[in-house]
C-alpha cells in the first residue's frame, strides 16, 4: 500500500522514516488504520499495528455459511482497549514510524501529534494495563521496548486493568447480534436518542451502530434519504454508483467509531429506520473560524470538509448534510418517519439541486424554461373543471388551465365502471366522491382570486394501448388565505396523492404534506378512505326530454324563484342548470331577449356565428358559470327547455346582457314585470351604438297606406300560447296580449276563495254551467260543465286553458260573479290547422299528435286565421323563435297530408304545401314509406268523387 504521507523530516540511514495520517478506525488496542489526506476523493488507508505490545482480540461474529463456526466474546479488557484509543485517536493527526512488516501487515510506534514529541500511544496502553509487552525475543538494546517493560511493571504494582484483582471477566461484553421483535424494540424507545458508537459504514446512508449500554450491535438506514451504492455482482466484486465512494468518505468521517446519538424511528419490513446526530467539535468550530478570519483557501473541497466539517452542521445532523452537498436524494417512503421536519431535508437537497452539486450535476429544474411571472402568479378561478383542475383567468386577461400538483381524483375502481352498460355513465354523478370534490372546489374557489406557483409541466402524451392522450398540463400548487387547496382535498378524502418514481422530480412543492393529509385522512376513515357506503347521486337529467319536462313544468312555476348552480354554458341565453331540491339538470333559456347565435352544426353544415356571439357567451360564462343563481320559470319551448328569469345576486342575466349591448329586447318581455327596464337599457345601447347595435340606422317614419285587396292573403300573425293539444290535432291557444288580466283574475280568485272556502258538496253541477273546479295540483280554476254521469263522474272543460277531466262534484263550486266570463271572457279558443289533412290511421294519428305536443304545447307561437271551418277557424302557426311553419313541417316531414284549398288567394301557400309534400314522398317519410297509397281520384289531389 502507498504512503499515507510522505516523509516529515529527513531521516538516519537507520532510523525509519516518520510518517503522518488521521486515525479513521481502532481495530482492536493494538491496531489502528489511518488514512492521508484526501486529494479529489477518497484518500489512501493503511493499517498499522503497534508493536512490542498484545492487547486482547474482540468478539466476532460466526462467519455466515459456516455452520462449524461460532461466536467469539470478547477477551477481557480487549473492549476497553479499544474505546481507549478510540477515544483518543479517533479523527486526529497522528505520526508513525514502521519498524517492521510481516505477513502484509505493518507494525511501529505511533504517536498522537505531528512529531514524536506527542504522547506515544503503546506506552499510554500498557500504562493503563490495557496491553501486555512482547517479552519474547527481547533485546536489552532497544530502549523502548525496555520502556514499555517497565511501564508494565508499574502497572502490575499498581494492580491496574489487566493486572487487578478479579480477572477482568466483568469487562466483557455481551454483545446482541439479532433482535427478536424489531419493531416492539423500536416501538419501546419511544423515538428517544440512544447513545450509540458507529462501527461500520456500509454506504453513505446505511451504517452498523452498537448501541449502548446494552450492546446491541444493528443495521439503522438513515431515514428520508438514500445514496449511492455498491451492487453486488455475481462473481462478488462491488460495482460502486456514481459518488457512492465519495458519499461513503463523507459518512466515515464523520460518523465512523464517533459517540453519536441514534433516533430510531420506525421498522418497516424489518429494516430499521433512524436519524443520526453527531455533536459538534469545539476544536473545528476555532479551526474554521481561525482559517476564515486569515483568509485560508482551501486547496480542495476533501481538505476543508476533513479539517472543518462539523462546524457546517451546527446541528449535528449527517442526513441533512448528505443532502446539502449532494450525496444523497429524498426518499418519499421513508421521508414519513423522519422526526426533525421532512421540510428540512427538502430544503436541503433543493439546496444542492439549484448548486448542481454531485449527483445533482446535471439537474434541470422542471420549471426552468419558465419566467418567474409565468412561475408564480395570482388569478380569478373562474370554471372547476375537475376534481383537480381549473381554469383561471390571468391579470393579462387570458384563460389558463392548472391541474393541482401530485393528487388523482376519485375515479372509478375495478368491475364498477362496466356495472350499468345501459345507463349512460356521467363521471361527476356516478364516480363516488367526484361530485363531493368538484363542490368543496367549487364553493371554495369560484370566482375567487388565488396564489398559483407552477410546480411542473406535463408533456403532451399520445395515445397507447387502453390509455388515452393527455394533453400538456400545467401543474402548480393553488392557495388561498394560506390554505393549500390541494392538500385540503386530500385531507377530506376527496383525492389521493400520486407515487412517483425515486428520479421523478416532478412533483409538489408541498408533496411530504400531502403525504401526511393523506395519511390523516386514512387514519380517521374520511372520504375515500371511509368504510361507510359510499354517497349516491341520483340526478335526473330531463334536457331535452320533452315530455318529463311537461311533468316537471307545473312544480318549477309554483315554486317561484328556485335555487339552482349553473353548471355549463352554451350560449350567451342558453344554460345547463343543476336543481339542488329537485335533483335534476335542465336547459334554461333565458327569457325576454334575443342573443346573438354561436357557431353550430347542423344538416346542412356549419352554421356560422353572429356577430358578439362569442362575447356574449364570454359575458355569461364570467358571470353566472358554477355561481348559485335563483331562476325563475315561466314556460317551455318544444323541445323541452325551460324558459325564464335567472337572477345571480340581484342582477337580472337577461337584463344584465341588453345592458351591455349583447342582447336584444324580444317581443315575449311585453308580458313580465322587466319589460320596461329591457327596454331602457336597449335605448341606451342603441344611441350608443354599441356592439350589437353598431350597424343599426334608425328608420324614418313614413305613413303607410295599407291597401286591402280581397284576393290577396292576408298575413297578421298574433302572438298566442298554445295550453293543450286534442287527439283530432285540434289546439287551444290563450291570446298572449290578456295574458297578464287573465294571471291577476286567477291570482285575485284564488285569494277570495281561501279566505272564504267553499262548502264542500253543496254545488250541484248541471250541464252548461259555469263554474270552479280544483285541478290535480290543488289550485281552483274556472271551468264549464259538459255532461254529469253521477255526483261522482262530472265532465268539466277548462274554459281558459283548453283540457278536460273527469272530477267528483265535491271538487266544483260555484264561481263567484267578480271572476265571471262577463268579466274576462274565456281565455282558451279553439283552432285546428290550415291546409293539412290527418291520416285516418290511428298510430300516424299519435304519431302526428305527439310530434305537435313536443313542438308547441306550453310555448309562445304566432297565429294567423287562414280561413273559417265548420266548428273551428283554420289557422297556420309559427314558432315563436324560428318563425318556421309548424304545419308546414309536419308536411315536410310526412306526418299529414296537405288539403288542397280552391281559393285563389291562398294557392301560393297551397302550392308550397304540395312541393313540400311531393318532397316528402320522394324520400318515403312516415306515412309514405310504402309509396303513395291514395286513390287517384281522391279529394287530396283536387278532384270529387
Amino acid at each position: 500500500m502507498a504512503s499515507v504521507s510522505g516523509p516529515a523530516q529527513t531521516a538516519s540511514a537507520s532510523a525509519p522514516p516518520l510518517q503522518r495520517g488521521i486515525v479513521k478506525m481502532v481495530l482492536s488496542g493494538c491496531a489502528i488504520i489511518v488514512r492521508g489526506q484526501p486529494r479529489g476523493g477518497p484518500p489512501p488507508e493503511r493499517q498499522i499495528n503497534l508493536s512490542n505490545i498484545r492487547a486482547g482480540a474482540l468478539a466476532r461474529r460466526a462467519a455466515q455459511g459456516q455452520p462449524d463456526s461460532k461466536d467469539t466474546p470478547d477477551e477481557p479488557w480487549a473492549f476497553q482497549a479499544r474505546e481507549f484509543l478510540r477515544k483518543k485517536l479517533i479523527g486526529k493527526e497522528v505520526c508513525f514510524t514502521v519498524e517492521y512488516k510481516n505477513m502484509h501487515r505493518e507494525y511501529g510506534m505511533v504517536y498522537l501529534g505531528k512529531d514524536t514529541t506527542g504522547e506515544n500511544i503503546a506506552e499510554s496502553l500498557v500504562s493503563e494495563g490495557l496491553a501486555t509487552v512482547r517479552r519474547e525475543g527481547f533485546r536489552g538494546n532497544n530502549p523502548e521496548q525496555a520502556r514499555l517493560c517497565d511501564l508494565e511493571d508499574q502497572s502490575k504494582a499498581s494492580k491496574k486493568g489487566l493486572w487487578s484483582e478479579g480477572g477482568g471477566a466483568q469487562t466483557i461484553r455481551n454483545i446482541k447480534y439479532t433482535i427478536e421483535n424489531p419493531r416492539n424494540f423500536v416501538d419501546s424507545l419511544h423515538q428517544k436518542p440512544i447513545n450509540a458508537i458507529i462501527e461500520h459504514v456500509r454506504d453513505g446512508s446505511v451504517v452498523r451502530a452498537l448501541l449502548l449500554p446494552d450492546y446491541y450491535l444493528v443495521t439503522v438506514m438513515l431515514s428520508g434519504i438514500k445514496c449511492p451504492t455498491f451492487k453486488r455482482e455475481g462473481d462478488g466484486t462491488e460495482t460502486p454508483e456514481p459518488f457512492a465512494a465519495e458519499a461513503r468518505f463523507f459518512t466515515e468521517s464523520r460518523l465512523l467509531q464517533r459517540d453519536v446519538q441514534i433516533i430510531l424511528e420506525s421498522c418497516p419490513n424489518q429494516i430499521i429506520l433512524g436519524t443520526i446526530l453527531h455533536p459538534v467539535k469545539h476544536r473545528n468550530q476555532y479551526l474554521v473560524v481561525t482559517l476564515l478570519i486569515l483568509g485560508f483557501s482551501f486547496y480542495s473541497f476533501w481538505v476543508f470538509f476533513d479539517r472543518a466539517h462539523l462546524i457546517l452542521s451546527q446541528n449535528g445532523n449527517i442526513t441533512e448534510l448528505l443532502l446539502k452537498e449532494g450525496f444523497a436524494r429524498c426518499v418519499d417512503w421513508s421521508m414519513a418517519v423522519y422526526t426533525q421536519g421532512a421540510e428540512k431535508l427538502r430544503a436541503a437537497e433543493r439546496s444542492a439541486k439549484e448548486r448542481k452539486v454531485r449527483i445533482w450535476k446535471d439537474y434541470v429544474a422542471p420549471t426552468a424554461n419558465l419566467d418567474q411571472k409565468d412561475r408564480q402568479f395570482v388569478a380569478k378561478v373562474m370554471q372547476v373543471v375537475n376534481a383537480d383542475a381549473m381554469v383561471v383567468k390571468l391579470n393579462s386577461g387570458e384563460y389558463k388551465t392548472i391541474h393541482l400538483s401530485s393528487i388523482r381524483p376519485p375515479r372509478n375502481e375495478g368491475e364498477e365502471k362496466n356495472k350499468d352498460k345501459d345507463k349512460r355513465f356521467r363521471p361527476l354523478y356516478d364516480i363516488p366522491y367526484m361530485f363531493e370534490a368538484r363542490e368543496f372546489l367549487r364553493k371554495k374557489l369560484i370566482g375567487k382570486k388565488v396564489n398559483v406557483t407552477v410546480d411542473y409541466i406535463r408533456a403532451a402524451t399520445g395515445p397507447g394501448e387502453g390509455t388515452p392522450a393527455f394533453p400538456e398540463r400545467t401543474c402548480a400548487t393553488v392557495t388561498i388565505g394560506g390554505i393549500n387547496i390541494a392538500e385540503a382535498l386530500v385531507s377530506k378524502g376527496l383525492a389521493t396523492v400520486i407515487r412517483y418514481r425515486q428520479d421523478d422530480d416532478q412533483r409538489s412543492s408541498h408533496y411530504d404534506e400531502l403525504l401526511a393529509a393523506e395519511a390523516r385522512a386514512i387514519k380517521n376513515g374520511k372520504g375515500l378512505h371511509s368504510k361507510k357506503e359510499v354517497p349516491i347521486h341520483r340526478v335526473a337529467d330531463i334536457s331535452g326530454e320533452t315530455q318529463k319536462a311537461k311533468q316537471f313544468l307545473p312544480f318549477l312555476q309554483r315554486a317561484g324563484r328556485s335555487e339552482a348552480v349553473v353548471e355549463y354554458v352554451f350560449s350567451g341565453s342558453r344554460l345547463k342548470l343543476y336543481m339542488p331540491k329537485e335533483t335534476c339538470l335542465i336547459t334554461f333559456l333565458l327569457a325576454g331577449i334575443e342573443c346573438p347565435r354561436s357557431s353550430r352544426n347542423t344538416p346542412g353544415g356549419v352554421q356560422v356565428a353572429e356577430p358578439f356571439s362569442d362575447e356574449a357567451m364570454l359575458f355569461t360564462k364570467e358571470l353566472v358559470l358554477q355561481r348559485e343563481v335563483e331562476v325563475e320559470v315561466e314556460s317551455m319551448d318544444k323541445a323541452g327547455n325551460f324558459i325564464g328569469w335567472l337572477h345571480i345576486e340581484g342582477v337580472n342575466l337577461s337584463v344584465a346582457l341588453v345592458e351591455n349591448a349583447l342582447s336584444k329586447v324580444h317581443f315575449t318581455a311585453e308580458r313580465s314585470a322587466y319589460y320596461k327596464t329591457l327596454v331602457a337599457a336597449e335605448e341606451g345601447c342603441r344611441q350608443r351604438k354599441e356592439k350589437v347595435w353598431a350597424n343599426y340606422e334608425e328608420k324614418p317614419v313614413e305613413e303607410v297606406v295599407h291597401l286591402s285587396e280581397e284576393k290577396e292573403r292576408v298575413a297578421n300573425y298574433k302572438p298566442v300560447y298554445v295550453t293543450e293539444i286534442t287527439d283530432t290535432l285540434h289546439f287551444y291557444a290563450q291570446d298572449v296580449e290578456t295574458g297578464s288580466q287573465l294571471e291577476n283574475l286567477m291570482e285575485t280568485m284564488r285569494a277570495e276563495i281561501a279566505a272564504q272556502p267553499p262548502v264542500e258538496g253543496s254545488y250541484s253541477p248541471r250541464r252548461g254551467d259555469y263554474c270552479i273546479a280544483k285541478f290535480a295540483d290543488g289550485e281552483w280554476y274556472r271551468a264549464r260543465v259538459e255532461k254529469v254521469e253521477s255526483p261522482a263522474k262530472v265532465h268539466v272543460f277548462y274554459i281558459d286553458y283548453g283540457n278536460r277531466e273527469v272530477v267528483s262534484s265535491t271538487r266544483l263550486a260555484p264561481i263567484p260573479p267578480a271572476f265571471s266570463t262577463r268579466t274576462l271572457p274565456v281565455q282558451a279558443t279553439e283552432y285546428t290547422f290550415a291546409f293539412i289533412q290527418v291520416p285516418q290511421d290511428e298510430d300516424a294519428r299519435a304519431d302526428v299528435v305527439d310530434c305537435v305536443v313536443r313542438d308547441i304545447q306550453n310555448s309562445q307561437c304566432l297565429l294567423n286565421v287562414e280561413y273559417s271551418g265548420a266548428t273551428c277557424p283554420h289557422v297556420t302557426i309559427q314558432f315563436g323563435d324560428t318563425k318556421d311553419d309548424v304545419g308546414l313541417g309536419l308536411v315536410k316531414e310526412g306526418l299529414v297530408m296537405v288539403d288542397v284549398r280552391k281559393e285563389k288567394h291562398l294557392q301560393k301557400m297551397v302550392t308550397e304545401y304540395l312541393n313540400s309534400q311531393e318532397s316528402a314522398k320522394s324520400a318515403r317519410l312516415n306515412i309514405w314509406r310504402y309509396g303513395d297509397f291514395r286513390a287517384d281520384d281522391a279529394d287530396e289531389f283536387g278532384y270529387s268523387r
